[in-house]
């Protein structure tokens, strides 16, 4: 006669599945466990996200205190220029240091490239607007973009900067890419 260990089969109301079996395939691994042997404590390899995902206790590094600042110059730096060159070099500023930062880690380019493409865009659409002031007809039409333009500048660019200060990346809504 054969005895089974407690919490087999025989200790299951019939009708539910048994556990699980195990690997199928010399290659298989145990649910839980990774190729390498190591067990998350039944949690799916990868920690239950899709496709993959840090194992549990994952901490991300968190950017340096020079990055977050350059992030931070990198946000604001556009609004200096709207100050100094009546915004018409606000996209010098991320160029400058997404040309001497970019190698520094994914906060800084990322922000750098980000403020870029954003300022690019709304350099063009007060080009835009001067246009349309030319055309005589379209006045209001001009004084419409260059109302949003300031205004978008001036929100999005402290929005980012106060993200690139904790840390955080901030993709801006509207831009046109051109760096990355």
């Amino acid at each position: 006669m054969t005895t089974t260990p407690p919490g087999g089969p025989a200790d299951q109301p019939p009708g539910t599945p048994g556990p699980h079996p195990g690997p199928q395939h010399p290659g298989d691994q145990p649910y839980g466990q990774t190729p390498g042997g190591h067990d998350y404590g039944g949690q799916p390899y990868g920690g239950g996200q899709p496709y993959g995902g840090p194992p549990p206790g994952y901490q991300p590094q968190q950017p340096s205190g020079d990055d977050r600042t350059i992030a931070v110059i990198a946000h604001l730096s556009p609004l200096i220029a709207l100050v100094v060159s009546a915004g018409w070099l606000s996209f010098v500023g991320p160029l400058l240091v997404w040309l001497i930062w970019r190698e520094r880690g994914p906060l800084v380019r990322n922000a750098a490239a980000g403020a870029f493409n954003f300022n690019l865009t709304v350099w063009l659409v007060v080009i835009i607007g001067w246009i349309c002031l030319f055309t005589v007809i379209l006045i209001p039409l001009a004084l419409v973009l260059w109302l949003v333009a300031f205004i978008a500048q001036l929100v999005l660019s402290i929005r980012a900067a106060m993200a690139a200060n904790r840390g955080e990346m901030y993709r801006y809504p509207m831009q046109l890419k051109v760096l990355s």
